[in-house]
């Protein structure tokens, strides 16, 4: 038996053991690794050993996912033996400390952030919703996995308050756009692929190449202001509705964690072109929405159409290069129940359902002071954790200021 038992409550297991950035009584930001409700202090740990800790006394993952495969299972191998066998436990336990006891920052210093769109079940929500009577789905969308460039600069770490945007909005009857802050502010319940290993530019990452630069995942809440969004669309897509904040869980989960979670995709008909037909794989998990505390949504990934080695090859296959730090997230994860969308433009069909709150009443869309939490785990053997993303709705700036 191991001589490292995470306790029945800790946010993670023995098996998970993500990478993040912490801090300690107001000491510089330094890598660290979640084992239970404790934080590996791995600079310190690998001085400990012998080993050169500079890789890891740093503000942000970047230095250490550039290594590539081998060191990202070198190092999971050591953890995984340090925790284990009674020997490493003169090295490890003086260096692990409460996470209580530590401020988590973004793990990542993030490159370039693009989102897609492939849950075929929230794209036919948004076309119903949109398009009443036509086909739910564009003639591309399954042809390829469709997404869009946001704004790097906007990303940040779980607990941080988001400011309720301000933007032009447009009733459909109005004549003319106004300018003031969202009154359609929803959430979106993602998955983000966190890329280790860069590439070339002008040569396309192959699917089967996924993991060789694909080295872990967080989850992500994609904030976007509806109204705001339906005013700008057209013709170029989301701009300003999306790009004042998207919010990642602080802990980077690797691939390795969710080998038991791999699952089947769903039947991709049409066949797709050959540069994306090898498909790769979806995973098991589940990501479970609250708002104020009251469970809103759980929301299936193993719907999802495309897999995020579809979605690699596409984004590169225009000859455009990966960079250690690039976060690309899925989409908004819904599944075919209707307690299983994984945003309020769906759950309350665009504001014209409430959304139960239990004791704290219905919402449409949110208000401020509204806290949204996305907790998600596989369902795969290991039961791995990947952790949460929260944040609070806080009231606008004066339009004025």
């Amino acid at each position: 038996m191991s001589w490292f038992q995470a306790a029945a409550s800790a946010p993670f297991g023995v098996s998970e053991l993500p990478y993040g950035v912490f801090s300690r009584r107001g000491d510089a930001p330094r890598v660290g690794a979640a084992a239970g409700d404790q934080v590996i202090d791995l600079p310190a740990a690998w001085r400990a050993t012998g080993r050169d800790p500079k890789i890891f006394e740093q503000p942000s993952l970047n230095r250490f996912l550039a290594q590539g495969r081998p060191a990202w299972a070198e190092t999971r191998t050591a953890l995984q033996t340090g925790l284990d066998d009674p020997a490493g436990r003169a090295i490890i336990e003086p260096h692990l400390i409460p996470m209580s006891e530590v401020q988590l920052h973004l793990p990542i210093e993030v490159a370039d952030f693009v989102d897609f769109y492939a849950s075929e079940h929230h794209a036919s929500n948004l076309g119903r919703i949109f398009r009443p009577g036509g086909d739910p789905l564009t003639p591309n969308w399954k042809h390829m996995p469709i997404g869009y460039h946001g704004r790097a600069g906007t990303v940040v770490v779980s607990g941080t308050d988001i400011v309720r945007p301000l933007g032009q909005l447009k009733t459909p009857s109005g004549p003319t756009p106004s300018f003031g802050p969202s009154r359609k502010l929803d959430f979106e319940a993602e998955l983000g692929w966190v890329v280790g290993v860069g590439s070339a530019q002008g040569v396309p990452v192959a699917v089967q190449d996924f993991r060789e630069h694909v080295f872990g995942v967080v989850v992500l809440n994609d904030w976007s202001a509806r109204d705001i969004q339906a005013w700008e669309y057209v013709p170029l897509g989301p701009f300003l509705g999306k790009s004042f904040a998207t919010s990642i869980s602080a802990w980077v989960l690797p691939l390795e964690a969710l080998d038991d979670a791999q699952v089947g995709l769903p039947d991709q008909d049409p066949e797709l072109l050959p540069y994306l037909a090898a498909a790769g794989w979806g995973y098991d998990i589940e990501i479970q929405v609250e708002i104020n505390g009251q469970l809103v949504s759980t929301c299936p990934y193993a719907a999802m159409y495309y897999s995020p080695a579809q979605m690699i090859a596409h984004l590169t296959v225009n000859g455009a290069h990966l960079r250690t730090g690039d976060l690309y997230g899925s989409g908004t994860v819904s599944g075919p129940a209707a307690d299983q969308c994984g945003s309020l433009m769906e759950l309350s069909w665009n504001g014209t359902r409430s959304v139960d709150l239990g004791t704290g009443g219905s919402r449409t869309f949110l208000e401020d002071g509204d806290e949204v939490v996305l907790r998600a785990a596989s369902a795969g053997p290991s039961k791995a954790q990947l952790g949460e993303v929260r944040g609070a709705v806080r009231p606008a700036p004066s339009p004025a200021a």
